[in-house]
């Protein structure tokens, strides 16, 4: 019940109200004071209440009949729950403008009417909690009490704004085609039977038949058979689109655009069932369907959040595709591609080890922090993007790419939920792969910083380190101490960040045919011949997100300590190659124990283990939003996994059962073994 006023009272005043908009504001203002909780049984005791007392239900009935004849119905039919047709920048903005200095309110206008009545920012909390059904039940309640002339006033009324906007929805569909972003994804748009050009004309000859039939009753309308085919082939059209769009290239406008599209459809679907239908029962619900819409879309105008995400999951979808595809390569599922990935991560950790050196020279020339800064960033992207050009492995750059592989799988399960234990069994071939590119650069990292260090003493006479930066080195590896994990978790969130860059990268060059830009660029074709020329706008198109993603990591890891200097922040990063390849010189400089080593070591391998998780769970937990799925049960799918490692501990880390079937299937004897004992 309402936390302000009682009920008797509440029903007094609704009684000695007049006037559609005030009754409208009290009725309103009552759910919004008895709140979400409180919502559902306010409204059971409203409507119980409209059922016991026929003079309120025929009092609110006259009122808001008389006021919704007096209103424009067409503009909310056209705006309210329909991106606006200026574009996802100017709509963005218009908004937040809107909630500092809000436009003046036509109180004629049914869309304004709607935004003066729920004005409270907080009324989506409580109207959410009613039933789905509730305007139809309010709606059932008054219906009754309304004249038969008042009835048919309201129909015609409510009938000739629907035919307005079912009119001016499909030109705006039609006339969406011959936007350039749809033209780029189906060629096929420009031919004149296209389906959002057929949908018009069929609207425009149903539309002509009903104006017509206003006039004379007797007239026909025009079959509408027809038209809801036309609007099927629509949808599938929007669809295909969309379909596109996430694997062509995408961006927020386009996005908007087709989101639009949906929602114009879907709007003329309503309204050609409302106006279309012989049957009161239907009718009704439609009418309520129509206005429950109607009302959310009112609310959540104030806002920006749901115009952000509706406008920019495509481009989300898009990005993460990209990232998909490439992730397939980094999943090694068989010990041929295990061993591969072993050795192209062995490359990479010999320039990563050259790499952390440059990196500690640059820290010992006494560089002010923001020359230093720059200079260690420029050491990180440039090594990376030679490490990307040498098709070596970095094993930190993989959770973002095998994160949107998994999401994939997740998203081919039956209702967006795939088998437990198949997304276990993806798990551990994720880990191990991972893993698999761990040990390789790890490995080749300590060993060239070992041999770098031994080969200063044996031509230098004198430790590559000195004691001080040994010091540091081995400090900066403690996981608690040095905040070696928290570190670790900076860098895990800009691995992250780097594959969403990516991905971005990937999905501007398809969205800009880069491919074809570069291909006949004046420029290129001077200078190249076309066979040449073919060959490097296909690279640089292919690997324009990956070349982008590697340099810009490789600055958002050395900018990290010059943030931290600037703000006063605990702010730095831990690379497991890096830190192995800083251990790697420590512990020759230094002269270390064995122990001492290992000890060091284990915490090498507990940073990549935050690196390669944090970034990992960032990036699966966008995908699956982006690709609007979700896993059915983490406990389902960690009981699973934890079965799958309980069987074989091994495979976590090492291919153990496709080693041993190809162990086996090599002791198998040949045929012309088998002939020779025969």
């Amino acid at each position: 019940m309402s936390k302000s006023a009682p009920l008797d009272e509440f029903l007094d005043n609704l009684q000695a109200t007049e006037g559609a908009l005030q009754l409208a504001k009290l009725l309103v203002s009552w759910f919004r004071e008895a709140g979400p909780k409180q919502a559902p049984e306010a409204f059971t005791a409203f409507l119980e209440c409209l059922q016991r007392q026929p003079e309120l239900a025929s009092h609110l009935a006259h009122e808001f009949c008389l006021g919704l004849q007096e209103t424009h119905i067409y503009p909310a039919l056209v705006t309210l729950g329909i991106f606006s047709r200026r574009g996802f920048t100017r709509e963005f903005i218009s908004r937040l403008y809107d909630r500092v200095n809000p436009a003046p309110r036509d109180l004629d206008n049914l869309k304004d009417v709607l935004g003066l009545v729920f004005d409270d920012s907080k009324d989506a909390l409580w109207f959410a909690t009613l039933p789905r059904d509730a305007w139809l039940q309010v709606f059932q309640a008054i219906h009754r009490y309304l004249d038969v002339s008042e009835r048919v006033t309201l129909d015609k009324h409510f009938y000739k704004e629907g035919l307005h906007a079912l009119e001016m929805l499909s030109i705006w569909v039609a006339a969406e085609e011959l936007e350039p972003d749809l033209m780029r994804l189906d060629k096929r748009l420009i031919e004149l039977d296209s389906p959002l050009v057929a949908l018009q004309r069929e609207m425009q000859l149903m539309v002509a038949s009903a104006w017509k039939r206003l006039e004379e009753p007797e007239y026909p309308l025009q079959d509408p058979a027809h038209l809801w085919v036309m609007l099927d082939q629509s949808h599938e059209q929007v669809a295909r689109l969309r379909r596109r769009g996430a694997g062509s290239g995408s961006s927020v406008g386009l996005a908007h655009l087709l989101e639009r599209l949906d929602q114009t459809l879907n709007r003329m679907q309503t309204l050609l069932k409302l106006l279309t239908s012989n049957q009161p029962e239907e009718k009704y619900q439609v009418q309520a369907k129509l206005i429950q819409e109607l009302v959310e879309a009112s609310i959540e105008k104030k806002g920006v959040r749901s115009l952000w995400q509706n406008s920019t999951r495509m481009l989300s979808r898009s990005i993460t595709q990209n990232k998909s595809d490439h992730g397939e390569h980094y999943i090694a599922k068989d010990r041929k591609n295990y061993w591969a990935l072993i050795k192209s991560a062995a490359g990479a950790g010999l320039i990563i080890a050259l790499m952390a050196w440059i990196k500690i020279m640059l820290e010992s020339l006494g560089l002010s922090r923001g020359v230093e800064a720059l200079l260690v960033s420029l050491n990180y992207g440039l090594g990376f993007v030679l490490v990307h050009l040498l098709h070596f492995t970095i094993a930190t750059k993989q959770p973002a790419m095998t994160a949107a592989s998994f999401a994939a799988e997740v998203e081919k399960g039956e209702n967006a939920r795939a088998s437990n234990r198949k997304l276990a069994d993806l798990l551990i071939d994720v880990n191990r792969s991972q893993w698999a590119a761990v040990w390789g650069n790890v490995s080749t990292a300590i060993l060239l910083a070992m041999g770098l260090s031994l080969l200063s003493y044996w031509l230098l006479n004198q430790p590559l380190l000195t004691e001080q930066q040994v010091a540091y080195q081995l400090s900066a590896l403690a996981p608690i101490t040095g905040l070696a994990l928290f570190y670790a978790a900076i860098a895990g969130v800009w691995l992250f960040c780097s594959g969403i860059l990516a991905g971005f990268f990937d999905n501007r060059a398809d969205y800009l045919e880069l491919r074809l830009r570069l291909r006949y660029h004046p420029l290129m074709v001077k200078l190249f011949s076309e066979r040449h020329r073919e060959r490097l706008a296909d690279y640089l198109h292919d690997n324009y997100g990956a070349l982008a993603g590697n340099f810009l990591f490789g600055v958002l890891l050395g900018m990290t300590g010059y943030l931290g200097y600037l703000t006063g922040l605990p702010l730095d990063i831990r690379h497991v190659a890096f830190s192995s390849a800083n251990l790697g010189y420590a512990s020759i400089s230094g002269s270390l124990g064995v122990l001492e080593f290992l000890l060091n070591l284990l915490w090498v391998l507990m940073i990549g283990f935050v690196n390669l998780w944090v970034s990992f769970s960032l990036a699966l937990s966008v995908a699956l939003k982006a690709r609007g799925t979700q896993i059915s049960s983490f406990r389902e799918l960690f009981s699973s996994l934890g079965g799958a490692i309980a069987q074989q501990p091994l495979a976590v880390f090492f291919p153990v059962a496709l080693m041993k079937a190809g162990l086996a299937k090599n002791q198998q004897p040949t045929a012309a073994e088998q002939s020779d004992d025969h």
